[in-house]
């Protein structure tokens, strides 16, 4: 548990010796965070050993862990991964990739994962491919990671995304890849290229920090604002409110200056975390604020109380307009593949037009950005994405409401470099 730096010390560090190895820093959608449901998981069974990383969600996975209780699997853990490691322990493939593929063909929903049983690694990712998976060198090594700008810190070389529905076997006899998975639409998460992903890393085809810079555009021309200065609420939204500037003509200030020791609020699990936080992750430079009409750009609202606490301390630095603009839409629905919002209740905009949002996080004018326009700053298609959390339509069966509190029980995603 902890900081990836306070955990792997040199002399830790030093004891991993080996030929592979899988990563994994967990960000708890769902499940607990604590150490039961650190990854990788590793395990021993009758074919010998196995790990596994996985990042995104599985859809149902409730619906196959109760499968596999029934018939005497014993869960360790409150992680979604877990039945995948059960479902190949149960397979009667003999090959690992075998068994492998017989268990990620049994689950729906996101995942992009590592796999390993000390002799082979296997990435795979679903045919949506909900989330990102990358595929890259370092001397004559594959290494493979959830974001490129992973490679960049170990001097990897980006080769290419893993495709949508393709299982990669790397072994003593180098790279072989094999698409087993029943081909479906593409559905990129929208919100990897919003949020998720950092802006060096390249996602989806596309530099994320480009398709944020215009996001910010697209909002500056749909919902403009008269104001001295435009600021972003870091660092997440640094790029779209350059665009945003850029496109209207104003000056662009650090007029919030963020903490980096520090994690993002949005993804600790309790609340009285993520408030107390917001406090102490941004201060506002009161220079560039004071007596100033304020144009303040943020990637998304999802629970509301980032926004509020932050125009609170707008205002109290002197700012003598606050008007807010979101370059993404309404975030109103749940995410079932890898974000950690899993009802309706613990989002900010589901029940609150676009006017009372205004008057909670109390600002002089909001402006959300719209779906269209959302899409043309990706330079794709609508079909191409997951839009769920936006417009309540999704590419797969998702839980229902009563199952949204169980789903809570087994889930989880992890950011992860694997070399």
């Amino acid at each position: 548990m902890g900081l990836i730096a306070d955990v792997f010390d040199a002399q830790r560090l030093e004891t991993l010796g080996g030929p592979i190895a899988i990563g994994h820093n967990r960000y708890s959608t769902t499940g607990m965070s604590v150490i039961e449901n650190a990854q990788p998981f590793s395990v021993v069974y009758a074919h010998g050993s196995l790990a596994v990383a996985h990042n995104g969600n599985l859809v149902n996975a409730v619906e196959v862990r109760h499968d596999l209780q029934s018939k005497g699997a014993i869960f360790q853990t409150t992680s979604d991964t877990e039945v995948i490691v059960h479902l190949i322990s149960w397979a009667r493939q003999r090959k690992f990739v075998d068994g492998v593929t017989h268990a990620l063909s049994t689950v729906r929903g996101a995942f992009s994962a590592l796999l390993t049983n000390g002799e082979e690694l296997v990435a795979a990712r679903d045919s949506y491919a909900f989330r990102p998976l990358c595929c890259g060198r370092l001397d004559d090594a594959y290494v493979f990671a959830s974001e490129s700008c992973a490679f960049d810190i170990i001097d990897a070389e980006f080769e290419r995304e893993v495709e949508p529905g393709e299982v990669i076997v790397v072994g003593r006899d180098g790279l072989r890849s094999s698409f087993p998975f029943e081909k479906t639409r593409l559905a990129h998460c929208i919100f990897e290229f919003i949020y998720f992903c950092r802006p060096d890393s390249f996602a989806f085809g596309q530099q994320v920090n480009t398709v944020r810079e215009r996001l910010g555009k697209e909002l500056a021309r749909e919902s403009p604002a008269d104001v001295d200065v435009v600021i972003a609420v870091p660092d997440s939204a640094n790029p779209a409110a350059v665009g945003y500037a850029s496109e209207l003509g104003k000056p662009f200030e650090l007029g919030l200056i963020r903490n980096h020791y520090i994690g993002r609020t949005f993804i600790e699990p309790e609340a009285s975390i993520r408030d107390f936080g917001v406090k102490v992750k941004y201060n506002p430079v009161r220079d560039a604020l004071r007596g100033k009409r304020v144009a303040v750009v943020d990637d998304s609202i999802v629970r509301g109380t980032t926004s509020r606490k932050i125009v609170t301390m707008l205002r109290k630095a002197g700012a003598a307009e606050v008007h807010f603009r979101v370059s993404s839409p309404p975030y109103k629905h749940p995410c079932y593949y890898g974000i950690d919002v899993a009802t309706h209740g613990e989002l900010a905009a589901a029940p609150k037009t676009v006017e009372a949002m205004r008057e909670y996080i109390g600002v002089d004018s909001l402006r959300y950005l719209s779906v269209d326009a959302m899409i043309r700053a990706t330079g794709k298609t609508v079909d191409q994405f997951c839009l769920g959390c936006f417009t309540d339509e999704y590419p797969t069966s998702v839980p229902d409401s009563s199952e949204e509190v169980a789903a809570k029980g087994c889930a989880d995603e992890p950011r992860t470099a694997i070399p």
